[in-house]
């Protein structure tokens, strides 16, 4: 008999919540419809939505890659030792043996002049020409593997210099050069990235507030009465609203499909250039948390769009006495 004004007092804020999440799935719902209403403004919104956010993921998922390659030839740095032509065999099997004492060295391959000259002979098509030569022109090679310590850029590169300055050295090669062009121009890459993806998120926020700025119009008689019989701009609002996260969610959608499709596309052509050099390199495209990210971007930029408008807008719209 106490509990009975608590009681009555809980059953009415239940209702009263559940009430509030019906009006906003019957309000979702509706905008939804809105949408289905005018078919080809809200597709157009759409597609440039899903465009938009295609290009910038797109170039992600090449980033990704690139930074994929990186990290899988950074272990595999190779350094090349070219001998002097006066280096004799016995001298070079010296230098082999001190190279292996480094600690920083894995292993260490002696490619003499007769195997280096033979191997140019099998490979450059010149053979008949080198029977020519007086003498074998090709220096004694020694190919250097660093440890996996010091195979990265800036740790390879300190072994080339110090192992260059032994006495039958002519000149050092590091193979891992181009990897470090590969980084910058990474590195480049991700700037754009992120300036180009700026300005492409600022375009739809763009897009979809002048979206819903025309549908806040073409409604404007509309939303007067209903202030008229006492709606409050939150209530105007929220179908508003709720058409922006519409769009972000098909815009979205769409975005993901798009870069699932062009991944599929060029990981074709990669296929074909990677086997040319005896690799089984493959394009990844993006990853089941990468796509709930880019829905939820969607998502937030469609929102935004939407509340910059109707804040703008239902609010300047007044019923006015006849």
């Amino acid at each position: 008999m106490f509990n009975h004004p608590e009681q009555k007092l809980k059953r009415s804020l239940i209702d009263k919540v559940f009430g509030r999440i019906t009006r906003h799935i019957q309000q979702a719902v509706g905008s939804l419809g809105d949408l289905w209403r005018t078919p080809f403004t809200s597709m157009m919104t759409i597609l440039v939505l899903g465009i938009s956010l295609t290009l910038p993921a797109t170039l992600h998922v090449f980033v990704k890659n690139a930074n994929s390659i990186s990290e899988h030839w950074g272990s595999a740095s190779e350094i090349s030792l070219f001998l002097k032509l006066s280096v004799t065999d016995k001298e070079a099997q010296q230098l082999v043996q001190r190279l292996r004492l480094y600690p920083e060295i894995n292993h260490v391959e002696y490619i003499s002049a007769e195997e280096a000259l033979k191997e140019f002979r099998a490979l450059s098509g010149f053979g008949e020409a080198l029977n020519y030569l007086d003498k074998n022109p090709l220096p004694a090679t020694v190919l250097v593997t660093p440890t996996e310590r010091s195979s990265q850029v800036l740790a390879a590169e300190e072994l080339l210099q110090k192992i260059v300055k032994e006495r039958e050295v002519e000149q050092g090669k590091l193979d891992l050069e181009w990897l470090t062009r590969l980084e910058a121009i990474t590195k480049l890459i991700e700037n754009v990235v992120f300036g180009l993806g700026i300005l492409l998120c600022l375009s739809v926020v763009l897009i979809i507030g002048n979206t819903i700025r025309l549908a806040i119009l073409n409604q404007k008689e509309a939303i007067a009465v209903m202030k008229l019989v006492g709606a409050t701009d939150a209530f105007i609002q929220r179908p508003f609203l709720y058409a922006g996260v519409w769009y972000g969610i098909l815009g979205g959608l769409i975005a993901s499909l798009s870069v699932t499709l062009l991944a599929y596309y060029f990981s074709g052509a990669i296929i074909e250039l990677t086997e040319l050099y005896q690799s089984n390199f493959e394009l990844e495209s993006l990853n089941f948390n990468e796509l709930i990210l880019l829905i939820a971007m969607a998502i937030l930029l469609g929102l935004a769009g939407s509340y910059i408008s109707v804040r703008k807008h239902i609010r300047a719209i007044e019923p006015t006495a006849d």
